[in-house]
């Protein structure tokens, strides 16, 4: 069974950095895309940044030139680090991925249970 598991949320003050984790675990082939994901109170879960197999990034406009997504594929990891926080990044972020399971299945999705993230004074 195919697991993603988020770290490395907490509480940061406006103007400070916090870099995220999302590891994945269980019967894995392949990791094709890997993604974040944030979901403000009362919001919906909207699209952080994306990083393909190659390295490829992109990233919202709210984020671009803040944040930075990288991936280790042979710990199964993706990153988010995550620079000049402000008040509005406050969300659960949610760790996702395209996961092949087997060689003889097609790419799947999968979800993390999502890390807090709180940017106050």
């Amino acid at each position: 069974q195919v697991r993603l598991v988020e770290s490395g949320g907490g509480l940061v003050q406006p103007g400070g950095s916090l870099r995220l984790s999302c590891a994945a675990s269980g019967s894995i082939f392949s990791i094709d895309a890997m993604r974040w994901y944030r979901q403000a109170l009362g919001e919906e879960r909207d699209l952080v940044a994306v990083i393909g197999s190659g390295g490829t990034a992109n990233y919202a406009d709210s984020v671009t030139g803040r944040f930075t997504i990288s991936r280790d594929n042979a710990k199964k990891t993706v990153y988010l680090q995550m620079n000049s926080l402000i008040p509005e990044d406050t969300a659960v972020y949610y760790c996702n991925a395209d996961i092949r399971p087997s060689r003889f299945i097609t790419s799947l999705p999968y979800w993390g249970q999502g890390t807090q993230v709180t940017v106050s004074s």
